[in-house]
């Protein structure tokens, strides 16, 4: 592809200079970095880096051999960045800048800016025109702004790309092999699953650039490169392009928490705290041993509100998952007394990344409404969700990470305690309206001795997949977006690992078979039905019938969208016991549908049939006028539509 930008078009100015100082030069990565130019003529790269303190920089590389001294680059004033163009710069050369600090010693860098990297355990910085693909995703694009999101179906397929599927590996080649999927690999593989099951959209883990794999992308050290371990930007961006095309939306796992401490990467990046807080006791986690970003200082809050930036307009992502949240909202996250510092009133909330959080959540609602960024904010944070102008920081959404720990302490238990933790179940709906929430059962949760979700599960082995089949119709009814974690749809026995792919075998099973499609039906009927989706966060779109059937174990509960057409009943029975009359009470008196049935032998259950429409009696029951009665078994689940 023809290089048709300009070095005048990506030369640093006293103009980017003093927006970077304020904070608001959004589209800083078109500057700092590496980008192919034409300079009088003449084709090459133009590099620039912000290292304020450094005495001196210069630029080695494939280019030049490695040589030290041969390419000084030049200081610009007051900003304290370097430049420097060389012609004649092929893609994908690899380079790294050697800073002399003012100390006197030798750093050895990787671009912070750089749009790729060699693969690990390789960390040089490569060159790359991002611009060179066309984007076929239009329709996509355009209707993505128009769409309240609030009120669209999400259920998020969350996966980790290098252990989703891979391919074998042979024993004789003699040589390093991982066996990942490429991107464009993926996007085909991925597309298929993902639209055979009925998710919304997909949440890829561990995609900007990072040095271990144990880390799962969550310690990163190019925040503007799609990593390479499973090809080139290009590629990334066809797998996103790829995805809009069969209408599967993409969200990124991102990390602006923290970052590791590795040599080539940010942390005390010109001899100086140019990234982190120069005060330890602000600056540095304990427990993960990584740094904290300078929230106060405007380059670094500029650095990553532009990257947000960056993967939203160049990658075409919808949505940014916010990793570790309340490390950045609390001083004292994680630290003993005398690790950390108080705020200027003598409180515990860190007023900058407050600030942050604003400036950032402002600044991509106002120009990309449709983009959707998530906290994952494990405290009772108020307004997390709320616009910042009402003191909110502005996120469209909350991981409910109190759900899933109630959820996950009640399905763990013996059916014969549960009716004395049924509390559990029915206390999220207490907070509900406070935030938009996600309802999440994630990675971090199948992962370290905590089991697969299957093995949470009591009871022998029959026993595990009807509890679960009930736990996910719950969730699925429950009010709240939904994520679900690769390969627990079909009931994955062992722990995640990044190691090694999924245990698609297990498809081969039987029981694990009926799971998966009875977690394809639940997907199937909330994509279908608006009341499922549309009222998430309204009272107006959920009624309990029986919250306190505690001694049965047994919830009931309606949900409605806007229309009040299509509303649908759940009801889900926790323990082994059958109810061959089981009645609930119901509003009105009309036809209630059958739409999911739990029994259904595809989905392992009894094989009994049921009737498809029940008609209300006047009967009351659970404190309303009418009600049906419906033979519930035992770990039952019913759906109808009214």
């Amino acid at each position: 592809m023809k290089i048709t930008r300009t070095y005048e078009d990506v030369h640093v100015t006293e103009m980017d200079m003093y927006l970077f100082g304020s904070g608001t030069h959004y589209d800083i990565f078109k500057k700092l970095g590496a980008h192919p130019v034409v300079k009088d003529g003449e084709e090459g790269v133009y590099f620039a880096v912000w290292a304020p303190s450094a005495a001196e920089v210069y630029l080695i590389g494939e280019f030049n051999g490695w040589n030290e001294t041969s390419h000084p680059m030049k200081r610009l004033e007051p900003q304290g960045i370097y430049e420097l163009f060389v012609p004649g710069v092929a893609m994908y050369s690899l380079y790294k800048y050697l800073i002399i600090s003012a100390s006197h010693e030798k750093l050895y860098k990787a671009d912070p800016f750089a749009n790729y990297a060699e693969k690990r355990p390789g960390t040089a910085s490569a060159v790359v025109d991002i611009d060179d693909y066309t984007w076929k995703d239009t329709r996509w694009m355009n209707k993505r702004d128009q769409v309240d999101p609030l009120e669209q179906p999400i259920a998020i397929y969350e996966v980790h790309p290098g252990s989703w599927k891979r391919h074998p590996v042979s024993e004789n080649t003699g040589k390093e092999e991982d066996g990942f999927y490429t991107y464009r690999e993926l996007a085909h593989s991925l597309a298929e699953y993902v639209k055979e099951m009925g998710y919304t959209h997909v949440e890829l883990m561990g995609i900007a650039e990072y040095p271990f794999d144990g880390s799962w992308g969550y310690q990163v050290t190019g925040y503007y490169a799609p990593t390479s371990r499973y090809g080139t930007p290009a590629d990334f961006k066809y797998l996103v392009d790829y995805l809009h095309r069969q209408g599967i939306g993409v969200i990124l796992d991102w990390v602006p928490a923290h970052f590791p401490r590795d040599a080539h990467g940010l942390a005390n990046f010109d001899g100086s705290c140019v990234f982190e807080y120069a005060d330890t006791r602000k600056g540095e986690h304990p427990d993960w041993g990584t740094k904290i970003f300078d929230f106060g200082k405007y380059e670094v809050k500029n650095f990553l509100i532009a990257n947000a930036l960056f993967w939203v307009e160049q990658y075409h992502v919808d949505g940014l998952r916010v990793d570790a949240v309340a490390s950045m909202l609390y001083l004292d996250y994680g630290k003993q007394d005398g690790q950390w510092v108080a705020n200027k009133y003598g409180g515990n909330e860190n007023l900058e990344a407050i600030e942050f959080f604003k400036h950032l959540n402002s600044m991509l609602r106002g120009k990309h409404p449709g983009v959707l960024t998530i906290a994952e904010e494990s405290t009772a944070w108020p307004a997390v969700t709320k616009m910042p102008e009402e003191d909110g920081l502005g996120f469209t959404y909350k991981w409910n990470m109190g759900w899933m720990h109630d959820f996950l302490d009640y399905m763990k238990l013996d059916p014969y305690f549960r009716k004395d933790n049924h509390n559990k179940m029915t206390f999220a709906m207490s907070y509900n309206s406070a935030e938009n929430y996600i309802l999440v059962l994630s990675h971090d949760e199948v992962v370290h001795l905590k089991c697969s979700m299957i093995n949470k599960m009591p009871g022998y082995y029959a026993d595990k997949f009807m509890n679960l089949k009930a736990g996910y119709a719950f969730m699925m009814g429950h009010p709240g977006k939904k994520l679900l974690f690769m390969g627990q749809e079909f009931a994955q026995l062992r722990e995640w690992s990044e190691k090694r792919e999924l245990d698609w075998f297990l498809l081969n099973e039987e029981a694990h078979r009926n799971l998966h499609r009875f977690v394809q039906a639940l997907l199937g009927l909330y994509r279908k039905y608006p009341a499922m989706y549309q009222l998430d966060h309204d009272w107006g779109g959920f009624d309990w019938i029986n919250a306190n059937d505690a001694y049965r174990s047994i919830f009931s509960f309606m949900r409605h969208g806007r229309s009040g057409r299509r509303n649908l009943l759940f009801v889900c029975n926790f323990t082994p016991v059958e109810y061959s009359d089981y009645r609930v009470g119901v509003p009105k008196k009309k036809n209630y549908k059958l739409v999911l049935d739990g029994d259904r032998a595809e989905f392992g259950g009894n094989g009994k049939a049921h009737q498809e429409l029940y008609t209300a009696e006047k009967s009351e029951c659970d404190g309303l006028p009418y009600s049906i009665a419906y033979d519930l078994s035992a770990y039952g689940v019913a759906v109808f539509e009214f």
